[in-house]
């Protein structure tokens, strides 16, 4: 209930605090290639729930068709302004009216696709039992999954074979163990990773999340 509750006040007023620069992303992904200003792709929710998430397009139009589910930071199909959006995390910052419509939280593991779920053991599939997030720990320990990716001849490959299973290991421990503080303590943390650290050049956290 007080999760929730913080997740309503928050992404309230995270959308009307982001309501000009949304505006701005908006009139820049049109200007820069014909499409949606956001990227609506499905998603596994809680309890295998799907749903569409919220992103700023930050792609070409069907890119989707074109490439695989993961992005490298030289993805051909990423757009001019597409670079700028994903370098400062803006494009994620849509999923906050996920958030309003209870189908995401403000923390939580972050929702992946249909292909990847299927991949769960019955060990992993606990993280269904929960909803999805903006951020967990995983996303403070792999802030740019797109520059690990770069130069990449098969990143789906790269993906998991170094990036999903530490990203399983931390979202299964999210899972074990959260409370509204454990969620604050990533809210703050992931705003000095994704936020600050790009803008002010702060180094990256240290990996201590074993």
């Amino acid at each position: 209930m007080i999760k929730r509750l913080m997740d309503i006040i928050l992404s309230i007023f995270g959308l009307i605090v982001a309501a000009p620069l949304f505006i701005v992303l908006a009139v820049l992904i049109k200007r820069d290639s014909p499409g949606p200003v956001f990227y609506r792709q499905i998603r596994v929710g809680k309890n295998g729930k799907l749903f569409k998430i919220f992103k700023f397009r930050t792609m070409v139009q069907n890119a989707d068709k074109i490439g695989g589910p993961s992005t490298s930071g030289d993805d051909m199909r990423v757009t001019n302004i597409g670079k700028i959006i994903r370098k400062y995390n803006f494009d994620e910052l849509a999923q906050l009216i996920s958030v309003l419509r209870g189908e995401m939280s403000l923390v939580g593991p972050r929702p992946e696709v249909p292909i990847y779920v299927n991949l769960f053991t019955e060990e992993e599939k606990q993280i269904l039992s929960v909803l999805p997030g903006i951020t967990d720990w995983a996303c403070i320990w792999n802030p740019d999954e797109g520059s690990l990716l770069a130069g990449s001849i098969d990143p789906e490959k790269v993906y998991l074979e170094k990036i999903r299973p530490e990203k399983i290991r931390l979202q299964l421990k999210y899972v074990r163990k959260h409370n509204i503080w454990v969620d604050i303590q990533i809210l703050f943390l992931t705003l000095k990773v994704h936020f600050f650290a790009p803008i002010f050049g702060i180094k990256q956290l240290p990996d201590n999340m074993a």
